[in-house]
């Protein structure tokens, strides 16, 4: 089957969803962020398929999310190190998980418990209104188009552009 392209769709969840949408890419990520760096010790921790796992690491490199840094030579081996692009998809992680420990944790609690080094407090994520403060949830916020959307592409419904507003 043909998997679709979103990449150039004018729609950074589409895009996003191009690039990290499959199974396995947030889970290489998550990896990543907890210092796993190593392929061997990746593909052991997601018990992942070699061609599978060389792929999304391959993709991620391409991608600006990673950078592929040699460690030892003879044999060459490499390092997979978060860029300051796959950094900044460490809030998505969280929210992710945020919801995950919210609606699929069992009784016992979520797996796993984020420390914020800053105040020392355990904290779960919280999407906020860069603006206020304020929670952002579905009910206070309405979408408008951007400038980077293309005018003759504008849909019908409720999402209009500016001008017709």
């Amino acid at each position: 089957m043909k998997r679709t392209e979103f990449a150039s769709w004018p729609c950074s969840i589409a895009r996003s969803v191009d690039l990290l949408g499959d199974w396995w890419t947030p889970l290489v990520l998550r990896e990543a962020f907890l210092g796993v760096r190593r392929f061997d010790d990746i593909q052991a921790s997601l018990g992942i398929g070699r061609n599978v796992l060389t792929q999304r690491l391959k993709r991620l490199v391409d991608e600006g999310m990673l950078d592929r840094v040699r460690y030892q030579e003879k044999p060459d081996r490499f390092e997979y190190v978060l860029t300051e692009k796959g950094r900044d998809f460490y809030p998505v992680l969280a929210a992710m998980m945020a919801w995950g420990d919210r609606w699929l944790s069992g009784e016992e609690g979520p797996p796993i418990v984020l420390r914020h080094t800053t105040c020392g407090h355990d904290s779960t994520a919280k999407v906020v209104c860069s603006e206020c403060g304020e929670a952002i949830e579905a009910r206070n916020v309405r979408a408008r188009l951007g400038p980077g959307y293309p005018a003759d592409q504008a849909p019908p419904g409720r999402i209009r552009p500016p001008s017709a507003r």
